[in-house]
Parts: structure tokens; sequence; C-alpha cells
């Protein structure tokens, strides 16, 4: 069985990772597109109607940041209302339309939509094996409208010469089931089916699962080793010509900017909900969703999680209280709490990581009865049954400990929990469990732990605020007194400090000072409530 993806990440606010690959451009939660725009291909039929094929994808990857080049495998007559007819270009022409890319254009990564029959698909085989780009493949065999797409001898094409170098397959419900020679009606069906898919020889299956009549779109995604279950409430739009296209595409353009393949998923799955969501009417029968730029709506966001039906019932862990969280100093022993709280710090994380046993449950003790004199708001990081057991404030979890933590149990103490989160897919899983607040990070290198995520950097932070209204996020890492307050001008809520707490010549005079940080922040900004 494949692992979920949850129980493969590192935990604590500061700046674990699941990713074990070296730091690359790749591992940045989000970041704006490079002076230079990345180049892309969409491989695909055209739709005279500009709802799908390579008018959907040229207008996704343009949206999101790439330079996007085409190469028309079909040319369709067809509207909002039905395909009236097909025609292929010349074998010369498709062979011809790949050479001129490839020679002065080639892609990082490309698309491949509507193929047409099997000689063109051989063509573009021999040129794909010659390429350096990541390839997804949306493997289009009937159009939205219903009509059939496939050529006789195409489908066996596809899976012989192509699918093998194919990197992710993103099939809708009927197409997977041609493709895995089963019927899927039910989330497990779909489970099973992506690994009869990847025996194809692709690396990895995304199932859409928007054919299925429910309450939420819930699409699974597995590479063989790990996998999770995408879910969305349901939009309620006629407005769905292209989905599947612009799907593809934008998971293709987030490739090109360096995206890990689950981020670049989780991108696109918003960037097509706020189309759906604000999508116009447009012809007179199923029209396109929209196309507007970077996805930054917490509604349109997908949540991640380990199987469908957890997806179904999520929990809510309550908010902080309208006092933010502030100053967040994070330390390793109880003694820190009573230096700092005298001195009127109210947020402490206790984040212990050489204790064990008899010593560790007396630290968490001694620190939570004190914090409880104090009328501090204390969070335990990891133990959350010692968190449990000794009435805390919170817990706060990294992404693996969401597997395996007790959250029922957590929630029915009413406890708060916050949750460390670095990109796109950590902050889908998050919102699996709608925890009291969210870590952002790391914002700025630091030496306190090894790190496997590049530094967001400040518009990557500010970018996490416009698109999480609902959650109060603490910054984390690289955080001192002097760059505080550009940290702060991004609208996040809380600073996560250790060393210029722990490390502080002066504890007093340094805490006053961030202190009256706040103070003024507070005065000049309205308090969070969380939707």
């Amino acid at each position: 069985m494949n692992q979920p993806l949850s129980t493969v990440s590192h935990s604590s606010v500061s700046h674990s990772s699941v990713s074990h690959s070296p730091v690359s451009h790749a591992s940045i939660s989000s970041s704006s597109p490079p002076a230079t725009r990345p180049i892309v291909w969409t491989i695909a039929g055209s739709d005279s109607g500009g709802g799908a094929g390579i008018q959907a994808d040229l207008k996704t990857m343009n949206a999101l940041g790439t330079h996007a080049c085409s190469v028309i495998t079909a040319l369709t007559a067809q509207n909002t209302q039905a395909v009236s007819a097909i025609e292929l270009p010349s074998p010369s022409m498709l062979q011809g339309q790949l050479e001129a890319l490839r020679t002065d254009l080639p892609p990082v990564a490309l698309k491949l939509g509507m193929l047409g029959d099997a000689q063109g698909i051989g063509i573009i085989a021999n040129t794909l094996k010659n390429l350096n780009a990541q390839i997804v493949c949306d493997p289009v065999m009937v159009s939205t409208s219903g009509h059939d797409l496939r050529q006789a001898d195409a489908l066996q094409a596809l899976k012989s010469q192509l699918l093998p170098l194919v990197q992710l397959l993103t099939p809708n419900l009927p197409e997977a089931e041609i493709l895995a020679e089963q019927a899927i009606t039910s989330t497990e069906a779909m489970e099973s089916a992506a690994q009869k898919i990847r025996q194809l020889g692709v690396r990895s299956v995304l199932i859409k699962g928007g054919h299925f009549d429910s309450d939420f779109a819930q699409d699974y995604w597995t590479n063989g080793i790990q996998h999770a279950w995408l879910i969305s409430p349901r939009i309620d739009t006629n407005q769905t010509h292209g989905t599947g296209c612009t799907l593809s595409a934008a998971i293709t353009a987030c490739l090109g900017l360096g995206y890990q393949e689950l981020d670049a998923i989780v991108i696109a799955k918003a960037y097509v909900n706020q189309g759906l969501r604000l999508a116009p009417r447009v012809g007179q029968g199923q029209g396109p969703l929209a196309h507007l730029g970077w996805p930054e709506t917490q509604a349109d966001l997908p949540w991640i999680t380990p199987t469908a039906a957890a997806g179904l019932n999520r929990p809510q862990f309550p908010d902080c209280g309208e006092q933010p969280l502030g100053f967040y100093p994070i330390v390793n022993r109880a003694e820190w709490l009573e230096k700092l709280l005298p001195l009127g710090v109210s947020t402490v994380q206790l984040r212990i990581k050489d204790l064990q046993g008899e010593d560790l449950e007396r630290e968490i003790a001694q620190a939570s009865a004190y914090a409880r004199k104090m009328d501090c708001r204390l969070f335990i990081n990891d133990y959350w049954q010692l968190a449990l057991k000794y009435n805390a404030y919170g817990v706060h979890l990294g992404q693996e400990d969401l597997a395996t933590a007790d959250l029922a149990a957590i929630q029915a103490a009413g406890l708060r929990l916050g949750v460390s989160t670095h990109c796109y897919r950590e902050v889908a899983r998050a919102l699996a469990v709608q925890p009291s607040y969210m870590a952002v990070g790391p914002i700025f290198n630091t030496t306190t732990k090894t790190m496997y995520f590049q530094p967001q950097g400040l518009e990557a932070l500010a970018r996490w605020r416009r698109s999480l209204p609902g959650y109060p996020l603490v910054a984390i890492a690289g955080i001192f007194l002097d760059n505080a307050p550009e940290v702060l001008a991004t609208g996040v809520d809380s600073i996560a400090v250790v060393r210029d707490v722990t490390q502080a010549e002066n504890l007093p005079e340094r805490v006053a000072q961030w202190l009256a940080l706040f103070d003024r922040q507070n005065q000049s900004s309205p308090a969070l409530t969380r939707v």
C-alpha cells in the first residue's frame, strides 16, 4: 500500500520539510515569476470556440507566468454546444511544428491533450524522447460535450509509445475507466484504477472525480509511494467547458515555474476552482471557465487528506481569542517561561528535542502549570498526549504528526492547534483540519535547523496572507527585531522568535522592544476574524 502524503513530513513550527531532495526553486511555496518566463508547450487540439484545447491552455499558461508555445494536433469545428467536425494536420505539418519549437524554444515542461491518430502519436513520442522536459498528459478521449475524439488505433499507440514517457497522467473518470479497463463507481475503485494505470508506465496519476454526483469534487493522486485525496466543494455552474484542459495546463505551468508535482496540482486545482466560481456566461451551451491569473482566494484552495472519507468530516479547532498571538517566543525549557512571562509575554511554544521519559514530562508539567497561573497561551510542540494530560493551551504539530495525532481528542479537549506549513501541499493538508493558526516558513535563512526549503521571503509571505485571510499566520525563521517591521508589513499576525530571545544579551530590554513593536502593529491593524 502506498503511503499517504501526510506521513512523510517533519515537524515543528520552525522549518522542517517533506522534501528529501536538494534545496531548489521547486521547494519554494510561492514566489513571483522569474524575469524570464519559463517556456512550456501545449500539444493539443484547437477549439474554435475558445473554451478548451489549445486556446484554454495558452490562456492558463500565460496567466500563471510562463511563456506558452503550441503544437496543434487537430482542428475542430466546435462551440459551447457541440463538436461538428475534426480535421488532423498532415504528418509533415505536425513534425514541422515540433521541430520548429524544439530547435529554438525547448520546454521545461509540456502538456499533451488531444493527440489525433496513431501516426501522429508516434511522431510526437519520437520528439519527446529527445526532450529534457516534464510531461503532463491529459488523455482527451471524450469531450465535455460528449463527442468521441478517439481514433480507432490511437489508444494502443498512446499506451505503448507515449505513456511510458509521461510524468503525470490526468484522466477523468470515463478516461480512467478506459485506461484501467474497469468500472469506477466508488472512491475505492478510483484508488485501484490508479494503480492499474501506473502499470502502463506513467510515473504518477491524478484521477479527477468530477463526474461523481456528490457535493464535493474528489480527486485522487498517487506516485506509487505516496498518495493524497484533493477535495473541494462542488461549484454549481454550467460553465465547465475546458476544465480538464485548464487543470493539466495549469499543472504544466507550475512545474515549469519549479514547483514540485503535488504543489503544482494544488495550485492548478485552485486556478480551476477560481475559474469555475467566476465563470462568465458565454454561448448557449456549456461555456468556458474564467482565466483570471494566480489564485489567491482561500475558498478556491483544495484540502488534502489521506483518505476520501477523511476529507468530508473535517474538524475545526477553536481560535486563539481576540488578542493576536503576536510576539511568539519558542523555548526549550520551562525555566524560560519563568523569565519571559513576568515581562509581559503572553504566547510561548515549548519545543523540546533533547529529553525523553520522566524528564520530558516533568518539563511539560512545570511549564503548563506556570502558564496557567500566568494566563499564558502555551503551545506544546509535538507531544500532544502530554499537552492533554497537563491541560496546556494548545498543541503545535508538524505535517507528519497530523497523520498520527488523535485530532478528535485534541479538539474535544478544547485545545488550540497550530500547524507548520512550507508549501502549497502542506497548506492544503492543514486546511483539512482547520487549525487555530498556521505557521509559515522559513522566511529568511536560519541556522537553528537544517533547511530543506529555501527561504520564502517577504513577497511569498504577503501572498500567503492574501491567500489565507481566514487564519492567523505565524512567520518563522531568521526573523530578528531589525527585520521584523518588514515582516509585519506583509500583514501576518505573529512572529515566532528563537535566537533573538534565547541569545539576547539583555532579555528584559529585548522583550520590551518586541512587545512595543506589536503594540504599534495592533493599534494600526484591525483584529483578524477567522472564516
